[in-house]
């Protein structure tokens, strides 16, 4: 009798590429790709969510945070309604494009670029790995599909996200274990989490230095394990034998399950096609891509503003990354910024739906180009007054910026992120008069961390949300409607959800000005016009002045 179940299994295992109810998303999937029909799918989507459901939710080191594990649990009982109201994950499944073919997950962090494998946390071993993180099974050749479910569909990454491994053909005694789980008709269903997290079992002594060799009796101080094991990106799903790394992964519009979000339609403003490589001086790059001689003139200080958003991905970039930039842009222009010193990065070879409104816009890739101007505009003297950085990349839960994925790989390379330690390298000692770091990104404690011990940046702010951001627009609308007589502090303090970040020493007079740099609260107040000749966009230096920058700067080059 099992002989003969066994082709049935076999067979079932195979994508269909029959109709079927459920609509996949356009944004990404490749031509000739096999499709699983929606109630297969659906039967995926609705015992992973159950098993989730049905376990324990952590503190720490589980497939969720525990909050948002505990609202899943919750929505689990009455999917249906939790769909009506937008609650319920969206569906994202993946299919070989040949019946046999295995599936890799790849990450922007890297992980997954090995052999995949489920890295639950084990059970408590005597081995483990050098970093202190739970070894994981071992590594197959891939698997015969995958699954994900995001439960903030259309929120900016990084946010946590649930990934599943699905194995065909395995038989129930090979997938019973403590993590996984079978659904039936040979099929094994296996959540993954991050291969080298924290090891959750690991005990921490406390920061301070002698604590455990103070007076007898005393309990040797412990902090709760800080490790992030879930994974907080949309993978690139590929073929485990495909060199060019096809995303295979695309959602799904299944009944009870939030719909798909939209990508941004995405159309290049420049003619060149072939990706510019910075580091390579070749004919096909001869082009400055981003004019920085203009930035800084004789005898002249200027307000500057660099705004960086867009997604790291075209499935992942949406209509409210545009919307942001257009945004914080409209609201600089009104306060007085000059579009020559508005330098918008956004997606890959800039995008012709924002430049349309917004003029040039550079591609999101060239971080260098980015770099280099911050470090023009921080190492000039006199060269901007109001320095204003708005960031709306994905982020990783360390802080680290994704600018775009421009060979497709599906992992962030040392030029496709940006780092905190960068971004604070690039402002320390900045000769601006003051820098408003706006941060509209998922993760932006550790920034605000390193910021608040740093005594190298005594002339930045950063303003932040006081809790993870879920995305839209919501920071850059509030943001938008400042106004150029307006106080930066009165225009915070009404407000709850936003707070501002000062580096240790920084004087709160920083934000008792406009954006501009104009006083809040001059006697008498300042008119309009007097307000626009003084302090917004550009004003002309005294020559005594210019020269004596000058000669306190070259000393400075010529060390």
């Amino acid at each position: 009798m099992a002989a003969l179940l066994w082709p049935l299994a076999l067979l079932a295992s195979f994508p269909v590429s029959s109709s079927f109810s459920g609509e996949p998303s356009s944004s990404s999937s490749s031509s000739g790709e096999r499709r699983f029909p929606a109630w297969r799918v659906s039967r995926w989507a609705s015992a992973a969510l159950r098993h989730v459901a049905s376990g324990p939710c952590p503190e720490r080191g589980g497939l969720l945070p525990r909050a948002q594990c505990q609202r899943l649990a919750r929505l689990s009982s009455s999917s249906a309604a939790a769909a009506s109201q937008g609650a319920a994950p969206a569906v994202y499944v993946s299919a070989p494009a040949r019946p046999g073919t295995k599936l890799r997950a790849l990450l922007p962090d890297g992980w997954g670029d090995r052999a995949s494998a489920a890295a639950a946390p084990q059970a408590p071993s005597r081995s483990h790995n050098a970093s202190g993180g739970a070894l994981s099974r071992p590594a197959a050749a891939g698997q015969d599909a995958i699954l994900v479910l995001d439960p903030s569909p259309g929120a900016s990454f990084g946010h946590p996200i649930l990934l599943f491994y699905l194995d065909f053909n395995v038989s129930p005694r090979r997938c019973r274990s403590r993590d996984r789980l079978y659904l039936g008709s040979y099929e094994c269903l296996t959540p993954a989490q991050r291969n080298h997290c924290e090891n959750q079992l690991k005990r921490r002594p406390g920061r301070g230095k002698g604590w455990s060799q103070r007076a007898s009796g005393r309990v040797r101080r412990e902090e709760a394990p800080v490790g992030l094991c879930e994974i907080h990106f949309l993978p690139t799903v590929v073929a485990a034998q495909d060199p060019k790394h096809l995303q295979n992964l695309h959602c799904m519009n299944l009944h009870g399950f939030s719909l798909c979000p939209q990508p941004l339609s995405l159309v290049s403003s420049s003619s060149t096609a072939a990706y510019c490589e910075l580091n390579k001086n070749t004919r096909r790059c001869h082009r400055q891509q981003l004019p920085m001689y203009k930035s800084c003139r004789m005898y002249q200080t200027c307000d500057h503003a660099v705004l960086i958003a867009g997604g790291w991905q075209e499935q992942v970039t949406y209509p409210h990354h545009a919307q942001n930039l257009l945004l914080f842009y409209q609201m600089l222009q009104r306060n007085g910024f000059r579009q020559e010193h508005i330098k918008a990065f956004f997606a890959n070879e800039g995008q012709a739906s924002v430049a349309v409104e917004m003029g040039e816009v550079h591609p999101a890739t060239e971080k260098l180009a980015i770099r280099s101007h911050l470090a023009l505009l921080c190492r000039s003297l006199h060269c901007a007054d109001s320095l204003v950085l708005y960031l709306n990349s994905p982020a990783a839960s360390d802080g680290t910026m994704l600018l775009w994925d421009s060979n497709r790989n599906g992992i962030a390379d040392p030029k496709e992120r940006y780092p905190i330690t960068e971004l604070l390298a690039d402002l320390e000692n900045c000769n601006a008069r003051r820098v408003l770091l706006f941060l509209d990104q998922s993760y932006p404690g550790p920034l605000a961390k390193k910021l608040r011990a740093s005594r190298r940046h005594p002339n930045v702010v950063l303003v932040r949300s006081n809790g993870a951001t879920t995305g839209g627009s919501a920071f850059a609308e509030f943001w938008a409607g400042l106004q150029p007589d307006q106080c930066l502090l009165q225009h915070i303090l009404p407000v709850g959800p936003w707070s501002a970040v000062l580096a240790s020493g920084v004087p709160a007079q920083l934000l008792n000005v406009t954006l501009a740099g104009a006083p809040c609260h001059s006697v008498p107040p300042l008119g309009e016009e007097e307000r626009q000749r003084r302090y917004q966009g550009c004003q002309n230096l005294p020559t005594m002045l210019w020269y004596q920058s000058r000669h306190q700067q070259l000393p400075q080059e010529d060390e």
